[in-house]
């Protein structure tokens, strides 16, 4: 089956003084998805933003909003993420104790439904929970902090859990990358069973956004 790469560029990475503009700019280009990654500073060192700042923006956009929860307990938050204008929700399996449920109310708040697993966590954690999901978050760095390097066992994490989400009867599952992705490791992601990029400072450091998102495809192509 070939799978077009979406690439979501992860807001991280932008000037936040001008993210409305960003977000202009990068529908310019003809990107579809953005990445919002959401800390809390427990779950990960780091904070960043919250509904409000995605709610706000929301109204100057009309990217496909791929939200990113590295926080505890996120389903205390989900309603106000998916009403702030998120349109796929993704919470870590290690940060919710009752995952399917966390996962069902996803749905049922009319959301796209994803699960995030850090580079240690088995994908055994995520396995019954395949049909449910439209997509899989393999994180391939250690979640808090931009422009870290890419973990190289991850690729065959990327390989097994698309074997699995095909015997699975999961065949259209996404399969999403964040970490140290970057073109020259783009080909191998993609023929390992990828189909959605996140990068950070890969992607917003080598502007004009155009020129940067068809390196990025043509890497995926090649």
């Amino acid at each position: 089956m070939v799978r077009e790469m979406i690439l979501s560029p992860s807001l991280l990475s932008c000037d936040f003084g001008r993210m409305a503009e960003e977000l202009a700019a990068l529908e310019a280009a003809g990107l579809k998805w953005v990445h919002w990654d959401v800390m809390d500073g427990s779950f990960v060192p780091n904070i960043t933003l919250g509904p409000p700042v995605i709610k706000a923006l929301r109204k100057r956009s009309g990217l496909f909003f791929d939200v990113h929860l590295m926080i505890e307990r996120p389903e205390r938050y989900l309603e106000t993420f998916v009403d702030a204008g998120a349109d796929l929700v993704c919470v870590h399996a290690e940060a919710s104790v009752h995952l399917e449920r966390t996962v069902s109310e996803i749905a049922r708040l009319g959301a796209k439904t994803g699960v995030a697993l850090n580079p240690h966590t088995p994908l055994s954690v995520v396995e019954y929970l395949l049909p449910q999901l439209d997509m899989v978050l393999v994180m391939s760095v250690n979640p808090g902090f931009g422009g870290q390097s890419f973990i190289p066992f991850c690729l065959n994490k990327v390989e097994r859990l698309r074997a699995m989400a095909d015997a699975c009867g999961s065949a259209a599952l996404h399969i999403q990358v964040d970490g140290g992705v970057t073109p020259e490791n783009t080909g191998e992601l993609v023929r390992r069973g990828a189909d959605v990029l996140v990068s950070g400072s890969a992607f917003f450091g080598h502007p004009p956004y155009a020129e940067r998102l068809k390196t990025f495809q043509a890497a995926a192509r090649g």
